[in-house]
């Protein structure tokens, strides 16, 4: 008797289980380069618009198409929603075309279009949020050469591929593999969210209007700079959830800059509402 009940009680508990787990739903978080920033009118090989780095895009997209979305979010302001859904109407329907649009070159396009459009999904939603200012702002301080010499360090890392690029010694498509390696985004997470705070006692060096410095405490001057950072990423998230809520997708993709990957995933491990997708299990070479 003992036996039989609890095996009813594995049992329920199995089936429990595995209920509460199906009703995550699935995110993936893709970072992306912006790519219209990435161009440089001297240099062919950073063109997005270039036949060859067409076709790298067009290969970076049928790894991740196998994820199947039923929801595609882009870092762009609500406000310009209505923006977006009119291109994109134009887009699906064969009206325009990416390469005449003023700013054809951005990842929204290139990626998120693309992909939606292979899709057959009606509607793309933007989910960036305004705030954040530049790392530059951070100048001084206790321990701010710790700060500034691994800045120096990611910012050589990236360049490094950047410069691969730039001499067509290096797709599109791998950069973009690089971007979304885990050994690439911590370090930049750790960088923006983690390092700042060991700075103390310091002032921020020509704030931009992002920063209230009426509210800046000097002694905890890189704490701050993350608090303005991660301020910015749980607005995103307000923006995610409340679009996902909206639509009752069950596999969203995020496709968003490499400096929020890390952040964002913080984010999303500790909402049980979630699961996170290995963006490495469709990024395969």
């Amino acid at each position: 008797m003992n036996v039989t009940f609890t095996f009813f009680i594995v049992l329920f508990s199995f089936v429990f289980t595995c209920s509460a787990q199906s009703q995550k739903t699935d995110i993936m978080i893709l970072g992306s380069d912006h790519l219209a920033q990435i161009y440089n009118s001297n240099n062919p090989n950073t063109d997005v618009l270039r036949p060859q780095r067409q076709k790298e895009i067009k290969e970076f997209i049928a790894s991740v198409i196998p994820y199947n979305p039923d929801l595609i979010l882009v870092e762009v302001l609500p406000e310009n929603q209505q923006k977006i859904d009119s291109l994109y109407a134009l887009y699906v329907s064969d009206k325009i075309k990416l390469e005449d649009l003023e700013d054809g070159r951005s990842e929204v396009y290139q990626l998120a279009f693309r992909m939606a459009k292979q899709l057959r999904l009606p509607k793309i939603y933007c989910v960036n949020a305004p705030g954040g200012t530049s790392q530059s702002i951070l100048d001084n301080g206790e321990n701010i050469n710790l700060y500034k010499d691994e800045g120096r360090a990611v910012r050589a890392m990236v360049m490094e591929k950047m410069k691969a690029l730039q001499e067509n010694k290096l797709s599109l498509k791998d950069y973009l593999f690089f971007i979304n390696q885990p050994a690439t985004y911590n370090k930049v997470y750790r960088l923006r969210y983690l390092t700042p705070s060991r700075v103390t006692n310091g002032t921020f060096k020509n704030p931009d209007a992002m920063v209230d410095t009426a509210f800046i405490n000097p002694t905890y001057i890189g704490a701050e700079l993350t608090s303005i950072f991660k301020n910015r990423d749980y607005k995103i998230y307000s923006n995610i959830v409340t679009s996902q809520m909206r639509t009752k997708a069950k596999r969203v993709l995020l496709i968003i800059g490499a400096a929020h990957i890390g952040s964002l995933k913080s984010i999303f491990r500790d909402d049980d509402e979630y699961n996170l997708v290995d963006t490495n299990k469709f990024l395969q070479k």
